[in-house]
Formats: C-alpha cells, structure tokens, sequence
C-alpha cells in the first residue's frame, strides 16, 4: 500500500461522501462483480475487487480510513466498469471511484504532492494539439531513423532519460502520421445533407489518423456533412481519471459551446472513452446551475460512430473484405455506453469478411487510458492475457473502438509476434467501399 505523503491526517474525503449520498443503492456483497473483475481475477484479493474497494471507500466516506489507507486500491482499479454491467443492485461504481480519486488529487496537492502527470502528459500535451502531433511525430523518425537501434542497443536512452525510455518500450510499432484533414473537403459538401459533427479529439488526432480518415470516408458515403467546429477539443476523460475535476469541468464547458451551434447534428465520436466521457456531461455539470440543462442536451446527441451506422441502413459496401475478424469491445464502450452489438451487426455486414470469436472480448486489455503507463506489471499481465485469447482465435484481424486499445493491441500482437492486424471497425467498413 502506498505510504501517506504526511503524517497528518487526510482531509475529508468530501467527494465521496456526497457521491454515498446521492447513490440510491449501496453494495449487498452478493459476490456477482468477482468473476467480472481483472484486477481481482489476476491477483485472487478481495481488496482488489470492486466489492472490497467499495467497502474502504465507505469506509473513507464515514471517516473511518483515511485517503492514504486507501489510495492504492484507488488507483489500481482499471476502471474498466465491467462490475457496473455485473451488479445486479445497479451501482454506479464509476461515480464512487472518480470521486474517491478526485478526493485524493486534492489531498495530494494540498500536501505538496507532484503534479508531473498533470503538468506533462494532461496539460502540457491533451491540450495542445500541435505540440501532441510533433511527439508522435519524433517518436515515429525515432523508430525510422535507426536512432532507436544505436541508443537502445547501447542502453543510452535508458541511462540519460529512465522515464522516456520505459515509455519508448510501451509503444507499439507506429505507422507514418496520416494528415488526415485531406479527406474532408469532399464529405464537407453538398447542399441539404445532414451534418455530422466530428470530434477529433487528442490522441486519436494526432496518432490514428487512419482512423479520422475512414470515418470521414463511411459518413460521406452514407450522406453525411462532415463538420469540425472550431472549440471541440480534448474530451477530459484522462483528466477525470486522474481526479482533475475542475479541469474536466472546464473542458466540457467549452466543448458544450463549441456545438451548441448546430444543434440539429449528432456528435460522432469513433474513441469509446471519450464517447463515454462525453455522454457524461449531463452528470458531470449536473450541480452547475448555468451548464446542467445545455449538458444534458449535448450528451443526448453523442453517438459513437458504430451506434449511428448500425441505426440506419447503409449504403451498399462495393468490395470484398475477405478477412477472419475477432472484435474486441472496448471497456468505455461496452460497459459505460451498453454497445455491444452494433460493432458487431457492422462488421458481420461487410462483403466477405467473417466474424469469429474471441474469448473474454468485453474484458480489459490493460490500456485503460494512463493505466498502462502507471500500472504497467498489471497492465502487461492482463495484455498477455487478451494475447493468448487472440492467438486462439485464428483471427486475422483484431478490430477495436478505441485509441488506447488499438495501442496496447499493437503493441501486444508485436511482442509475442502474432501475424494479426490491428484496426478500428470503421477502417474496415472504409475499405469495403473501395
């Protein structure tokens, strides 16, 4: 367990009590979560099971455990939501868990606490597109360039920057950055077509234009007006994770105004976290007087792109696909948005391809946003996990509804050296249209 950062006592874990106050169930221990949960799963404690977390976190409410008694557990937890869909009480596991956490944030910056995630990867990088787009681009010439031999090989890196070079060996292999902003000046025309507003995100913009640009592709060829108004940005779920409420306030706010323009056109969202981030407005602004009604409004037009195609009929595909598929459910996207089938009916409806199973498809590949990164022997165990599942599968293709598990599916199939690609189901619904 993680040692307090001081000897005083924690502050009130405010937060959580109030996120108790509003919960109209509490956890009757019926044990439905266990097999559900990674966490608990791989290491067999009940303290690392939603129920045994949801016990010290009451316990922290009612002021019988402290923050730092806890904070472990807290930030263990993948927040893959699986024990949401599990519990048969209806808890909303991700209100107890983001508030505890917003509740230890707190705690640890007013005991003096680093804020490096914060400064560096939340604010120094999600919110600023260009300096983002450059990173992915220096580590895209790193791994070209020979530069990646000469200093890993040497042991270099790791001696000169230990931090960059662990986050150098979590990459997966990356294709050269699509400028995918090209496809658009097509799907942007045509007078009396619906629009469709894009969210382009952060990491999705910078490192999978691929999958920008297919999406852009299969909504033009379905009628759609592509849109990108100006002001829709990070979607501040990475920041919520990390306990930064103001900040994931502050962002929902200006991604609210930024559409409240074109009220007629649906949000498409092709990343499952930050759809789920998005559909979750409505209760993340619910106590500001002045947001809560245009946040529910606008978490009522968010759709993940599968959830709109498979709504409406498409537009015959022109080519075969000819792949074995296996489709791995993104935890945002099955457990926080119920998508489940759409994916499915989506990929099963492509000319030629065939959809095949994959065992423990809804369960967590270990990404789960900046866990990976914070949690790597966990995260590398489950990973191994998914992988083993994967090979079994005789898939060709894995196909998932996520950057963060598009990236930590690349970098599994390379590390045991799988033949598999890796793709989002809408790259290959773009390729059935030729």
């Amino acid at each position: 367990m993680t040692a307090p950062l001081s000897a005083s006592p924690a502050p009130p874990a405010a937060h959580l009590a109030q996120a108790m106050a509003r919960s109209a169930s509490l956890c009757i221990k019926c044990g439905f979560c266990l097999p559900s949960c990674p966490t608990y799963r791989e290491t067999g404690q009940e303290a690392s099971s939603p129920r045994g977390r949801l016990e010290l976190m009451y316990g922290t409410a009612q002021g019988r455990l402290t923050l730092a008694e806890i904070r472990h557990q807290l930030w263990f937890c993948l927040g893959c939501l699986a024990c949401e869909t599990a519990c048969p009480s209806g808890i909303r596991f991700r209100e107890m868990l983001e508030a505890g956490r917003i509740d230890d944030a707190e705690a640890r910056l007013a005991a003096g606490g680093p804020a490096r995630l914060r400064g560096l990867l939340l604010d120094g990088l999600l919110l600023r597109p260009g300096r983002l787009r450059a990173v992915v681009w220096a580590l895209y010439l790193f791994r070209v360039s020979g530069l990646r031999r000469v200093l890993g090989g040497a042991g270099l890196l790791r001696l000169l920057w230990p931090s960059l070079a662990r986050l150098e060996r979590g990459a997966p292999p990356l294709g050269r950055p699509r400028p995918w902003r090209r496809a658009l000046p097509a799907a942007t025309a045509g007078a009396g077509r619906p629009a469709a507003i894009l969210l382009a995100g952060c990491v999705m913009d910078a490192a999978f234009g691929e999958v920008h640009a297919a999406t852009v592709k299969v909504l033009d060829a379905n009628g759609y007006a592509v849109r990108l108004p100006e002001g829709l940005g990070c979607c501040g779920a990475l920041h919520l994770h990390a306990g930064e409420l103001a900040r994931a306030q502050a962002l929902a706010r200006g991604n609210i105004a930024a559409c409240e323009a074109r009220e007629d056109a649906p949000i498409v969202v092709n990343a499952a976290g930050c759809g789920a981030a998005l559909k979750n407005y409505g209760a993340l602004l619910a106590d500001d007087p002045d947001w809560a009604e245009r946040a529910r409004r606008f978490s009522a037009r968010v759709q993940d792109v599968c959830e709109l195609l498979a709504a409406r009929e498409l537009a015959p595909p022109t080519r075969q696909v000819p792949l074995r598929v296996a489709y791995d459910d993104p935890c945002h996207l099955v457990h926080a948005q119920g998508i489940r089938e759409q994916p499915r009916r989506l990929l099963a409806g492509i000319p030629g391809l065939t959809l095949v199973p994959l065992a423990e498809a809804d369960w967590c590949c270990g990404s789960a946003g900046s866990y990976s990164l914070l949690q790597p022997e966990m995260a590398a165990r489950l990973l191994a996990r998914k992988m083993r599942h994967l090979a079994a599968s005789g898939a060709d293709v894995v196909a998932s509804g996520n950057p963060g598990c598009l990236w930590q599916l690349r970098l599994g199939v390379a590390r045991v050296g799988l033949r598999v690609r890796v793709a989002h189901p809408v790259e290959l619904l773009a390729e059935a249209y030729g």
